[in-house]
């Protein structure tokens, strides 16, 4: 494996800014093919935000995870894992500033993505409870990751047959915008790619997206070694901005074209297979079970990540259309909810690892 950290800090710099770059504009692309696959196979944005965008999304996350794991620190490739989650549902606020004079929760018609946030929250209880009783290996894994799996296993079973139900309408504003989608819908099914070609160029623009998006946290992990950061709590951030790319360019490009459902289920999709991606890390990380090297730091992170999908969870079923800084309140909650986290969670860092 290529020691990046030998590379010297100006080259991981070139490294990193290319990879940003080409995963942008990657993550441009894949969010048109995934309209057009969804658009012409009839499956709701909602699905393929999950199973598409947040499965490429978090593929590097993954890589990345896995290979902290193998090399005997669990504890990094967790804290990672959850410290990411919570970032990524920042990153609807911030493209809720894109919609402008609408609150982002108030134009998705489609309860699939309440479905999604309920099944995560699940899941992140069950990682809390892993880190508050503590986890007893059983083949190769914790218990409690064993039954993260199943519940992983569940909920993408069940958004699969839920992916039909009928979306909702609140009033004639959401009905216009129905036929606005449909009526693009159209346009690119008579202009755009068939379904073959536009399979097969995302998956190319998914692999380019895992190269790069690898490239991106380890050549991120390797520049706070080189800057002094290391295992500090800003050298952390870093990485996590740095994984969080993948999801920021596919979430902002989905809001700009209007495809609001598909950006949050991307979000969401990300956060569900994140989590499930616990279950490989301790598989991968020997014989004893990886959460319990996990603290009040993780459980904490996994907090905020259950505060900020609930106030979003609220926001969908209350669907106020009123903002404050070009945003929807829930979104404005969501900001301060996750700003304020990082706040304290600085504080309950390890005291060894530096304040960065």
């Amino acid at each position: 494996m290529l020691d990046f950290a030998g590379l010297g800090l100006w080259l991981n710099l070139a490294i990193f800014a290319g990879a940003a770059a080409t995963v942008w504009m990657a993550g441009v692309q894949i969010t048109h093919y995934a309209r057009v696959i969804s658009d012409r196979t009839g499956i709701g944005q909602a699905f393929i935000g999950v199973v598409l965008l947040g499965g490429v999304t978090s593929l590097p996350e993954l890589a990345v995870a896995v290979s902290a794991s193998i090399a005997g620190d669990a504890s990094l490739a967790v804290n990672s894992m959850l410290g990411g989650i919570a970032m990524q549902v920042a990153l609807l606020a911030l493209a809720d500033m894109l919609i402008g004079r609408q609150a982002l929760t108030s134009v998705i018609p489609d309860p699939i993505v309440m479905l999604q946030g309920g099944f995560k929250i699940l899941l992140l209880s069950i990682v809390i409870a892993s880190i508050v009783v503590g986890d007893v290996p059983v083949l190769h894994s914790g218990l409690w990751m064993w039954a993260l799996a199943a519940v992983t296993g569940l909920s993408l079973w069940v958004l699969s047959r839920a992916q039909h139900r009928k979306s909702w309408i609140a009033n004639d504003q959401h009905e216009r915008q129905e036929r606005e989608e449909s009526e693009a819908s159209e346009e690119t099914k008579e202009g755009g790619k068939s379904l073959s070609a536009a399979g097969w160029s995302a998956a190319a623009t998914g692999a380019v997206i895992i190269t790069a998006g690898y490239l991106l946290s380890r050549t991120a992990d390797a520049i706070a070694e080189s800057t002094g950061l290391g295992q500090s709590f800003v050298g952390l951030v870093l990485v996590a901005i740095a994984t969080s790319l993948p999801e920021a360019s596919t979430v902002f490009t989905a809001a700009r074209a209007g495809l609001y459902t598909m950006a949050m289920s991307d979000i969401f999709g990300t956060n569900l297979f994140d989590l499930s991606f616990l279950f490989f890390i301790d598989v991968a990380g020997g014989a004893d079970a990886g959460m319990n090297s996990a603290g009040r730091f993780e459980a904490f992170a996994a907090l905020i990540a259950i505060t900020v999908t609930a106030i979003f969870f609220i926001g969908l079923v209350e669907r106020r259309d009123r903002t404050i800084l070009k945003m929807g309140y829930d979104s404005f909650a969501v900001l301060c909810v996750y700003l304020a986290g990082l706040v304290v969670l600085y504080f309950l860092r390890d005291p060894g690892s530096g304040g960065g």
